[in-house]
């Protein structure tokens, strides 16, 4: 059974409240039952108007949950989506304030802009032409529910847990790679932290791009040229300190970095 208004609006209301006092929130389960997806994507649409209300550009979607492994942890079989505004996005290298972050968590990944309108999912050649660019990316995820103690419900309501991205300086065409065999090592200061390869996301990352844009028709809102598409993890994500820097080898489209601001410095 799906949540009444009154309740999407309360856990609309809880996990802004976090996310403008920088205070994690309770997890939703006293108001969302557990597999009751439909509600939590009410939350996360209500969510998305109001950001976009108050001035926020949607630049494109990210996917989350493409790990069998995450996945088995959440109880779910499935992706699941966020939306990417326009103020989460940083250049490669440029510093990101650490305080605008609650629990934030990095993660190596392909992005993909997209070239072309996708009205048609079915066919994987159509959904390949759409792609302009497969560049090299790091999601930062973070969670306003406390301690990361998440169901399904809580990370789809919650934006998919978004927090921050960055994408790579350059893009490579699909002619040039395929993005299953990429292969990734990120570093942490130097030290390796995560490593994966295409086949992580959900087999290749161009299954989930066909998964997303076939979700984003059936519900209304399908990928549009010049979205940009974060298609999930390779590899493990690891925690995020002030002033770290961690840098993502995407082989063979390139190297991306993400660096944080340290505490105490007022950003």
């Amino acid at each position: 059974m799906s949540a009444d208004l009154a309740t999407i609006e309360e856990a609309s209301e809880r996990l802004e409240y976090a996310a403008r006092s920088g205070v994690a929130c309770a997890p939703l389960t006293d108001l969302l039952a557990p597999g009751d997806v439909d509600s939590a994507y009410q939350v996360q649409r209500r969510l998305t108007q109001r950001r976009i209300a108050t001035g926020a550009r949607l630049v494109g979607r990210k996917i989350g949950l493409t790990s069998a492994a995450v996945q088995a942890q959440v109880g779910v079989d499935r992706p699941d989506f966020g939306a990417l505004f326009d103020d989460m996005r940083y250049a490669d290298g440029q510093e990101i304030p650490i305080r605008r972050l609650l629990q934030p968590k990095a993660e190596a990944e392909v992005a993909f802009l997209l070239a072309r309108d996708i009205d048609d999912a079915t066919d994987p050649a159509v959904v390949r032409a759409a792609v302009a660019l497969a560049l090299p990316a790091i999601e930062v995820v973070d969670s306003r529910i406390e301690n990361w103690q998440i169901g399904i419900t809580d990370t789809v309501a919650d934006n998919a847990s978004s927090g921050v991205f960055v994408i790579g300086a350059l893009g490579t065409p699909l002619s040039a790679v395929e993005p299953v065999d990429v292969t990734m090592t990120m570093r942490r200061d130097g030290a390796v932290v995560s490593h994966g390869d295409g086949r992580a996301c959900l087999g290749d990352p161009l299954n989930a791009l066909a998964w997303l844009a076939a979700t984003a028709i059936e519900i209304g809102a399908p990928l549009r040229a010049g979205d940009l598409v974060l298609s999930g993890a390779l590899g493990p994500m690891v925690p995020v300190s002030a002033g770290d820097v961690f840098t993502a080898d995407i082989a063979p489209l390139g190297t991306v970095t993400a660096r944080f601001s340290g505490k105490g410095d007022g950003k």
